[in-house]
């Protein structure tokens, strides 16, 4: 009996405008079988509640994901005044409701105390892990959930405008692992009242824009097609912002098997700054995307060897 396929070999990144309702998870079973791509990946989880920049990383791109989670992100989003709930969104259940509604004095007084390096304890309902099991699943199982707060960098926090007394609609930019619901918890408890997120939108995920989205039903519509199309992005597209290495063709062969490669001739035929122990590079032969290789003990280490 012949062996069943598992898909196209499909290496790269492709942004996808995710709709409301459909977990990271399931966008990235609906792609898979539409590309019948072999291997899929998310960089950057959303609720099911948000809509927005999903990338995905298909084949060899896998290997980049780092990159695009670690990278900052932009949200737009509107906070419900006046309810807490135990998701911090609007699919949880209420769990304490208050009279006040802040004016748009307040929370522009308020916003500063939200904005650089602020210490954030996570949602309940997160997917941190606390003792092998994630705090959500803990937490629907109305289990006791203890998540210690930690740094996180809010680059930017802009209140757009106030469509009525019960809802706020805001701007955030920030770096990897904030919160937006913990935003608007805490937000709202500075404020003297309580607030959950009815609306939220990711419309940028590091390199990934709007403009170089595709909805999610587009995509289904080409199908295999979208393989070769304008939204099928480079497995390096991740790696615009780190240094490259241009190697010799012996020098990638040897990067290849997994071996270490010499720093200095190959800055010297180059030179590069800033390439501090422990710098993380692409490294290329020609054109060809060879590895992600990190710098130490004057050598080029190979992290993850691509194989395109």
């Amino acid at each position: 009996m012949a062996r069943k396929s598992k898909g196209r070999p499909i290496h790269g990144w492709i942004a996808v405008d995710k709709p409301a309702g459909l977990t990271a998870a399931a966008v990235v079973a609906r792609v898979k079988r539409a590309l019948d791509a072999a291997k899929a990946g998310h960089g950057g989880t959303l609720d099911p509640l948000a809509t927005g920049i999903l990338p995905l990383a298909l084949g060899e791109a896998t290997k980049t994901v780092s990159f695009a989670v670690d990278t900052s992100k932009t949200y737009e989003f509107e906070v419900t005044w006046g309810a807490s709930t135990d998701t911090d969104d609007r699919d949880g259940t209420v769990t304490a409701i208050s009279d006040k509604r802040p004016d748009i004095e307040a929370i522009e007084a308020t916003l500063p105390a939200f904005t650089g390096v602020i210490s954030q304890t996570p949602p309940d309902y997160s997917a941190i892990k606390i003792g092998g099991q994630r705090a959500y699943d803990l937490a629907r199982r109305k289990e006791a959930v203890e998540l210690a707060a930690r740094p996180v960098h809010v680059h930017s926090f802009t209140f757009l405008a106030m469509p009525d007394p019960d809802h706020g609609l805001f701007r955030v930019e920030c770096g990897k692992g904030t919160y937006i619901r913990a935003l608007v918890r805490d937000l709202s408890q500075s404020l003297g009242t309580l607030g959950h997120i009815s609306v939220l939108r990711r419309t940028r995920c590091g390199v990934f824009t709007e403009s170089r989205a595709i909805s999610l039903e587009n995509l289904e519509a080409l199908g295999h097609k979208a393989a070769d199309s304008e939204h099928l992005l480079p497995v390096g597209t991740v790696l615009d912002d780190i240094p490259a290495l241009a190697l010799t063709e012996e020098e990638a062969r040897r990067m290849t098997l997994g071996q270490a490669v010499a720093l200095w001739p190959v800055v010297k035929r180059s030179p590069k700054t800033g390439l501090e122990q422990g710098t993380a590079v692409q490294v290329l032969c020609g054109d060809k995307l060879i590895a992600v290789a990190e710098i130490g003990n004057g050598m080029i280490r190979p992290v993850r060897v691509l194989n395109l």
